[in-house]
């Protein structure tokens, strides 16, 4: 480390002249900033987390997702096997049921969410989903059905979902088991 040199009487003299006005100030103890630097924020961890939800609810094609007469089921964890058994034979009775075809999926994401609601207010329990089986679809297949299969898994107050029997839609339709409020 270096020490700072002696200084010398002149320079200590002027020194002295150049402050001999200089007032000490009036000390409380405390000097307050002139301005306060804002909080940190966590601009990463903020930005990744936006990512992660911006992937959970985006509406990408999966072309190898779902077929267009394949069935689809989803259950959460933990729901009994009866349960889903019994939603698969269709004994549950159906509340209400929505019709999705001829929709835009901006338009039918929409429906879907408000009818869930409804459909939840109204304490039913079970409720239909007609897709539609995507037969006017180009080749890429169905794209409703793809679309409705992965809302549904996003949605809380679904417990579990499974393609309807033939004679109310087959794998055009979905029935759908509703959270009890």
């Amino acid at each position: 480390m270096k020490y700072p040199r002696e200084l010398s009487d002149e320079e200590l003299a002027a020194f002295r002249e150049a402050v001999a006005d200089v007032r000490p100030l009036a000390d409380d103890g405390r000097i307050e900033p002139q301005h306060r630097r804002p909080r940190p924020t966590p601009r990463m961890s903020r930005r990744d987390e936006e990512q992660v939800i911006e992937e959970l609810f985006s509406d990408e094609y999966h072309p190898l997702g779902v077929e267009a007469g394949e069935e689809i089921w989803f259950a959460r964890p933990g729901l009994q096997h009866n349960v889903m058994r019994k939603l698969r034979r269709g004994q549950y009775a159906v509340g209400a049921e929505l019709d999705l075809h001829g929709l835009t999926v901006e338009l039918a994401r929409r429906e879907l969410a408000e009818f869930l609601l409804a459909a939840l207010a109204r304490g039913m329990r079970c409720v239909r989903v007609i897709h539609g089986k995507g037969r006017r679809s180009s080749a890429k297949g169905p794209i409703l059905k793809g679309k409705v299969d992965r809302w549904l898994r996003q949605r809380d107050e679904v417990l579990a979902y499974c393609s309807a029997r033939p004679v109310d839609g087959g794998t055009g339709a979905l029935y759908v088991l509703l959270r009890r409020t």
